[in-house]
């Protein structure tokens, strides 16, 4: 089951990559968002990292 946690971590952190890559390649891109979503990738960072 652990294992099954930190796949869903990391399939989250991809997709928070993913989303943080399109904002900033916008016309004008959303700063604060950015910054939430970066903030929240280094969470699941760091999560992953403690299993």
């Amino acid at each position: 089951m652990e294992q099954a946690h930190v796949e869903a971590l990391t399939n989250k952190h991809h997709k928070l990559a993913a989303q943080i890559e399109v904002e900033e390649h916008r016309p004008h891109p959303d700063a604060a968002l950015i910054q939430r979503l970066k903030r929240e990738k280094l969470r699941l960072k760091d999560e992953i990292k403690g299993h």
